[in-house]
């Protein structure tokens, strides 16, 4: 496995794939038990991996405690992001969920005794409340780097404006940065690239992508009858086969891989690496593990990410559509001859 720069406001060297803890733990009704979520660590971390990505909130806390135990000895050969936000276990009054300081504190507090760690790589707000100012999140993020208890900071399912707006209240006070964006993308939700993915290329984070099988759709198992989180979570983080151009979709990723001697997971996940951001499998077995793995050696050619961007569109929102169409006028005329920069100015 490859390694890669985190966004361009850290030296951190993080791994191509990151492995989502999701399952690990049984605390939902699914998932996967300790032992074997150990040895999906282990199997990771043989073949290079070194980013791993949970959440308190993850099967009850079950997920950062499989991490904690799996990781004792050798803690500072990964990367271990979390997230706050969402209640866990009994903690789950209006005190200790949402994006406040005091809802900050007290979950980095028990992530910390879950992981067995005195510190956290990088911290995500899980998802936005709605009510906390980001100025709130951004100070609260300060001092928790400056305690040491936090390394980085990064949002989750941030609305793009509010990702700028905490990116430039940090740089203009000199706190703490944020320093990455984590939001769905896949071949079957790609609402994220027309504001997350530019915001997060022009202000320079490094970006990780959930769900890059769209909850398993794109393996093509449902088709086979397999059941998978379509019944085990409860239809969460799950996309389905709904509509003539997912089932276009699907069938241009089942092609490809047939031509290539591919899975249709590997050419799913190489896709969405092809678009700048660092897929997050999240394996609930060894075989599903090994199988998302492959998907770092796999490079598609131009033709191939042409065809599936085009089965794949989606409609382009305001303002990019007038924009789009006004490009000859603010060239002068000259669009074709203006070589322009390939990531958006901020």
């Amino acid at each position: 496995m490859r390694y890669k720069l985190f966004g361009q406001h850290t030296g951190l060297r993080v791994s191509e794939l990151v492995l989502g803890a999701g399952m690990f733990g049984t605390g939902w009704g699914y998932g996967q038990e300790r032992e074997e979520s150990r040895r999906i660590i282990d199997a990771y971390a043989d073949a290079g991996g070194n980013f791993i990505d949970t959440a308190g909130v993850y099967q009850g806390g079950q997920s950062e405690e499989i991490i904690g135990e799996a990781l004792a000895g050798r803690r500072d050969d990964f990367v271990v992001a979390t997230k706050y936000t969402m209640p866990v276990g009994k903690k789950n009054g209006i005190l200790v969920t949402g994006n406040s300081r005091k809802a900050m504190v007290v979950s980095v507090e028990d992530s910390l005794r879950r992981l067995r760690s005195d510190y956290i790589d990088i911290l995500w707000v899980h998802m936005a409340d709605g009510v906390t100012a980001t100025e709130e999140i951004v100070r609260g993020f300060d001092d928790l780097v400056r305690a040491g208890k936090v390394l980085y900071a990064g949002l989750s399912n941030f609305p793009a404006w509010r990702v700028a707006r905490a990116v430039t209240i940090a740089e203009l006070r000199g706190t703490a940065p944020i320093v990455g964006l984590q939001f769905e993308h896949s071949l079957v939700v790609r609402s994220s690239e027309q504001e997350l993915l530019t915001a997060g290329q022009s202000l320079g984070l490094g970006m990780v992508s959930w769900s890059p099988l769209g909850g398993g759709l794109l393996t093509g198992k449902y088709r086979q009858g397999e059941t998978g989180r379509r019944e085990g979570m409860g239809g969460n983080v799950f996309q389905q086969e709904n509509s003539p151009q997912r089932t276009a979709i699907l069938d241009a990723v089942i092609a490809i891989a047939d031509e290539q001697g591919l899975t249709p997971a590997e050419v799913a996940i190489a896709w969405v690496a092809s678009k700048g951001t660092l897929p997050i499998i999240g394996p609930r077995t060894l075989d599903q593990l090994k199988g998302n793995l492959s998907a770092a050696s796999v490079t598609l050619s131009a033709e191939q990410i042409a065809r599936l961007d085009e089965v794949s569109a989606i409609p382009v929102a305001f303002p990019y559509n007038v924009l789009a169409g006004a490009r000859a006028g603010y060239t002068g005329g000259k669009v074709d001859l203006f070589d322009a920069p390939k990531v958006s100015i901020a």
